[in-house]
């Protein structure tokens, strides 16, 4: 099997670098991109979409549909780990070692015994103290964080930032959480199905905005037509459907950079893994 899937992996590779062939040359001048996308872009942005941040109008309007699968691709890798990974059989004897000190914590039957010595060399699993200085920094680091993650989220329409990026700075700080303290101390604050509907509902919010507006008179992502819904600046709508859709976005990213940490450095059990 692992010798089939080699070759399977070797064939793709090779299949795909065999079409990179037809593709134009890197900064190529004369490419389709460069002669009419580009510019249409730079000089429509505003008028279109009135979101001044041309990265944003091309990623949620321009071509809203190809990161709107790019979101559910996000998802399914999140579901892939955790169907992959999750280990729900107990272990009722567990070894951590911190190799540096020597300190040995025992776990057994759910108590754990603190002991020092090298005796458990063949550990898999290494476990380190955290000291009160790391913890008190980033307690007051960590929500910080969150607020500039969703100060990300919430402007990128305007400035630099967007789901993505939010959604990866809000996940950093829930794992900094639990690289500062221990990974039980993250799973207690933020559970494991609340990360799973975080994930889906991250998804449904995108699709959801992209599908009211067939029922309003408009084509799938077509932001305009949500006017009526929305009160304000008719002109503006486009942003704030855009601004709802990059919401969704940094949902399933928090949620799925978190589940695949935790899962990753505990082995799929959520135990005291790093």
């Amino acid at each position: 099997m692992k010798f089939l899937g080699i070759v399977i992996v070797c064939l793709t590779g090779g299949l795909l670098l065999y079409g990179t062939a037809d593709f134009p040359d890197w900064g190529d001048p004369s490419s389709p991109a460069s002669t009419h996308l580009s510019n249409y872009y730079i000089e429509n942005t505003i008028k279109d979409t009135q979101v001044p941040n041309i990265v944003t109008s091309v990623l949620a309007d321009y071509r809203g549909f190809d990161t709107m699968f790019e979101t559910a691709v996000i998802f399914t890798a999140g579901l892939a780990c955790f169907l992959l990974l999750r280990d729900f059989r107990e272990k009722k004897e567990r070894f951590y070692r911190h190799t540096p000190t020597g300190v040995i914590l025992h776990i057994k039957n759910n108590k754990k015994i603190l002991s020092v010595g090298k005796e458990f060399e063949h550990m898999d699993k290494d476990w380190v103290p955290s000291d009160l200085i790391i913890k008190t920094v980033c307690r007051i680091l960590i929500p910080f964080i969150q607020i500039y993650a969703m100060y990300v989220v919430a402007h990128g329409d305007f400035s630099p930032g967007g789901g993505f990026q939010g959604g990866v700075i809000f996940g950093s700080s829930l794992i900094l959480l639990a690289i500062s303290y221990d990974l039980k101390t993250l799973v207690k604050r933020i559970k494991e199905k609340v990360l799973g509907i975080y994930a889906a509902l991250g998804v449904l919010i995108y699709v959801g905005i992209a599908a009211i507006c067939m029922p309003m008179g408009g084509n799938f992502l077509d932001y305009s037509k949500l006017a009526p819904l929305i009160p304000g600046d008719p002109h503006h709508v486009r942003a704030l459907g855009m601004l709802g859709v990059e919401i969704g976005v940094g949902m399933a990213v928090m949620a799925v950079m978190a589940i695949i940490y935790i899962n990753i450095v505990s082995e799929g059990r959520h135990d005291e893994g790093l």
